[in-house]
C-alpha cells in the first residue's frame, strides 16, 4: 500500500468520524521529539521520514509541515504522493494555524488523536474550530485503523544509572521537584516527558532508538509518586530502590483513568507545552491547574558536578575517536574502498575501544559531497556511497557513553578539493569560532548571541535554515531545552545561560547537489568575572577535535580570526596529544599548526 492508497484509507476514515481536516504531528504520547517505531503515523501517511513536521489531510488535500533541515528531503520522499510540502517560516508560506483559520469550513470538524498533540496545541485547534461554530474530536487514532503492519510498543528494559554517573538522588530530585510545588502552591505535579521521568528515577531503557529513554507517566505528590509504567522493564533492584523513594508502579496505560479520579481540593502542576491533550481533558474541571513549564527541564539542564567530570570523560573519548578516525581517513581515502557507512562503522569502532560505549546517541549522519548538502541525510544500502577524493564529507554522530552522550559534527577535505568548498568550509570555521569565543552578560540567551554567528553569513546575503546550537542531556534527548542558539523567537527555548548548562555551537552552509559544510564543538557555560559592569559568562569548548587545515583558505580570515582558530588548535593538541600514540601525536601536531 503506498502513500496515496493509504491517504485514501484516512479520507474513508474521516468521512466516517464527520472530520473535515485531521492532524497527524511528530509525537509519540509524551511529546518527544524523536519517536519509536510505533509512533511513527507521520511518515507513515506521508512517506517523510524526517523527525520533524506535521501533516495535515484534507477531504481533497494533504500538506507536510517542515523546517529548514529537511526541505530537501522532503521534496524527494514525497514525489509522486500528492502531500504537498509546506516550507515552515519561509515567505508567503502559512503556520498549520493559519492555514486551519482558513480551510476550515464553517461547523467544520478537526479531528487529531489526542494522545499524540501537546495541551497547548490541542487548545490553539479549539479555539480555531470554535471561531467557525465547529468542533473538534480526539478520541482516535484514525491510521491504527488500516496500518496493519504496525510495529509494537518497546518492550526493551530499563536499567538504573549509578549515582556515580548521575550525580544526585532520586530522593534529593523529588526533594526539589516537591520544593518547586510548594512555592507554586501545587499539591500533585503530572509528568509525561520521558526525559523528565527518567531523570529524576535515574533510570534509562531502550523504548526510542539511540534514545536510552523508557515509556512512561508519572503523577508526583507531596509525599509520593506514581508512576505508569510497563512493569516487565524493570528489574528487581530498581523496583525496590523506588519502594524506598515511595515510588508505586501502575499499569502504563492506566494514568488516563486515574487522573480523572484526582479530588477537587488538589491543585495540579502541569506543562501545557509537554502534557499531551487526552490527559489534559481527563483532568476534572474542578480540580485547580497551576500551568508552569515542568521544573525538571531547567533543574536537568544545568548539570551538577559529578556530571559535569563525566561529560568532560566522554567528551575526551570522542575526541581521541575522532581524531584516530579522521588520521584513518585522510590516509586511506582512495587507496582502499570506504563508503559513507563504512566509515561510519569505523568511527563507532575508534569509540568502543575507548570504553563505557553504550550505543551512538542518535541516527548517524555520514554524508559524502552532494549528500552534505542535506542537513539530516542518512545513509542506507540504497544511498550508500564510496568516498572519493575530490569533495568533501561530512560526519554528524554522537556516543552514548555512561559519562555522558556527545554531538560532534567535522567535515572533512578528502585530498584536493574545490576552492569554493575551501571558502565555504572557512567560513564555517569563522562562524563558529565568533560564537564559540563569546563572553556576556549574565540574562543572555541564544537569541541575544545567535547573531555571532549569523553574521558571517549574512554579511554574504546568505543564511542556512536551522538553529545553530541545542542542549545537550545526559544519557537523554541529544536536544534538550530550554536553551538554544536561534536568531527567530520559538516559545521554550529562550531562557538564560546558566553555568553547568552544555550547548552545542553548529552553523553550516549547504549547496544542493553540490556539497555542505557543518563544524560542532559543545560548550559548557562558565563563570567569568563580576564588576562594576555586571556579571559575565563565557564559553568553554568540551570538544577537542581539528577543523580540517586542508579546508581552510587562511587569506579569508583576519587576524583575530587565526588567533582564535590558532588558539583552539593549540588547546586541542594541549588536551589530547597525552592520549595519543606518539605517531598520533605527530600527526595531530600537523592538523593543529598555526597558520
Amino acid at each position: 500500500m503506498d502513500v496515496r492508497e493509504r491517504l485514501a484509507k484516512l479520507r474513508t476514515q474521516m468521512e466516517e468520524k464527520g472530520i473535515d481536516i485531521y492532524i497527524v504531528p511528530t509525537a509519540d504520547f509524551h511529546q518527544s521529539e524523536y519517536v519509536g517505531e510505533y509512533f511513527k503515523a507521520r511518515k507513515y501517511i506521508t512517506g517523510f521520514s524526517g523527525s520533524a513536521g506535521t501533516a495535515v489531510i484534507t477531504k481533497d488535500k494533504a500538506y507536510m509541515w517542515t523546517d529548514g533541515r529537511y526541505f530537501i528531503q522532503a521534496a524527494r520522499q514525497m514525489e509522486g504522493t500528492t502531500v504537498e510540502l509546506m516550507k515552515m517560516r519561509e515567505p508567503g508560506v502559512p503556520t498549520v494555524e493559519e492555514y486551519l483559520k482558513d480551510t476550515l469550513p464553517e461547523n467544520g470538524t478537526i479531528g487529531f488523536d489526542g494522545r499524540v498533540v501537546s495541551m497547548g496545541e490541542g487548545k490553539t485547534y479549539e479555539h480555531i474550530a470554535a471561531e467557525k461554530g465547529g468542533s473538534i474530536v480526539y478520541a482516535y487514532d484514525l491510521i491504527d485503523t488500516f496500518w496493519e503492519d504496525r510495529p509494537k510498543l518497546s518492550e526493551e528494559p530499563a536499567f538504573a544509572l549509578d549515582l556515580k554517573y548521575a550525580g544526585e538522588s532520586t530522593a534529593d530530585k523529588l526533594g526539589r521537584i516537591r520544593e518547586f510545588m510548594r512555592e507554586h502552591g501545587a499539591t500533585a505535579h503530572v509528568l509525561t516527558t520521558i526525559d523528565d521521568i527518567c531523570w529524576t528515577l535515574n533510570i534509562r531503557g531502550n523504548d526510542i532508538e539511540f534514545f536510552p529513554l523508557v515509556l512512561s507517566y508519572a503523577i508526583i505528590t507531596l509525599d509520593g509518586m506514581e508512576l505508569y509504567i510497563d512493569e516487565r522493564k524493570l528489574g528487581e533492584e530498581i523496583k525496590e530502590s523506588f519502594a524506598k523513594d515511595g515510588i508505586t508502579l501502575h499499569p502504563y496505560n492506566d494514568i488516563y483513568e486515574d487522573i480523572k479520579k484526582l479530588n477537587a481540593d488538589e491543585t495540579l502542576l502541569l506543562d501545557p507545552a509537554k502534557i499531551n491533550y487526552a490527559i489534559y481533558k481527563n483532568i476534572p474541571n474542578e480540580v485547580k491547574k497551576v500551568e508552569e513549564r515542568n521544573p525538571e527541564i531547567v533543574f536537568k539542564a544545568v548539570k551538577n558536578v559529578t556530571e559535569i567530570e563525566n561529560i568532560r570523560k566522554a567528551q575526551m573519548k570522542d575526541s581521541i575517536a575522532h581524531i584516530r578516525f579522521m588520521k584513518w581517513l585522510k590516509e586511506n581515502v582512495g587507496k582502499t574502498t570506504i563508503t559513507e557507512l563504512s566509515a561510519s562503522d569505523k568511527l563507532d569502532e575508534f569509540r568502543m575501544e575507548l570504553g563505557n560505549f553504550i550505543r551512538p546517541s542518535f541516527e548517524p549522519i555520514c554524508a559524502y559531497g552532494e549528500h552534505a548538502a542535506l542537513c539530516h541525510y542518512v545513509s542506507s544500502e540504497e544511498t550508500n556511497v564510496e568516498l572519493k577524493e575530490g569533495s568533501v564529507f561530512l560526519t554528524d554522530t554522537g556516543a552514548g557513553f555512561y559519562e555522558g552522550s556527545t554531538d560532534v559534527t567535522r567535515t572533512y577535505a578528502l585530498g584536493e578539493i574545490p576552492q569554493i568548498m575551501k571558502e565555504h568550509f572557512t567560513l564555517v570555521a569563522i562562524s563558529h569560532l565568533q560564537l564559540a569565543s563569546a563572553k556576556f552578560l549574565r540574562g543572555c540567551t541564544g537569541m541575544n548571541l545567535d547573531i555571532l554567528a549569523r553574521k558571517p553569513f549574512w554579511d554574504r546575503g546568505i543564511n542556512f535554515n536551522h538553529g545553530t546550537g541545542h542542549g545537550m542531556g545526559y544519557l537523554l534527548n541529544i536536544h534538550e531545552g530550554p536553551t538554544n542558539f536561534r536568531w527567530q523567537y520559538r516559545a521554550n527555548d529562550t531562557h538564560p545561560f546558566e553555568e553547568g548548562i552544555v550547548i552545542t555551537d553548529e552553523p553550516g552552509i549547504y549547496f544542493e547537489g553540490s556539497h555542505g559544510v557543518r563544524l560542532e564543538n559543545e560548550l559548557l557555560v562558565q563563570s567569568w568575572q563580576k564588576n562594576e559592569y555586571g556579571d559575565f559568562l563565557y564559553f568553554e569548548p568540551i570538544t577537542y577535535i581539528p577543523m580540517d587545515l586542508d579546508a581552510i583558505l587562511p587569506e579569508m580570515m583576519s587576524e583575530p580570526e587565526k588567533a582564535l582558530l590558532n588558539d583552539y588548535h593549540q588547546l586541542v593538541y594541549d588536551k589530547v596529544s597525552p592520549y595519543l600514540e606518539e605517531d598520533e601525536k605527530e600527526w595531530l601536531r600537523k592538523y593543529t599548526r598555526a597558520i
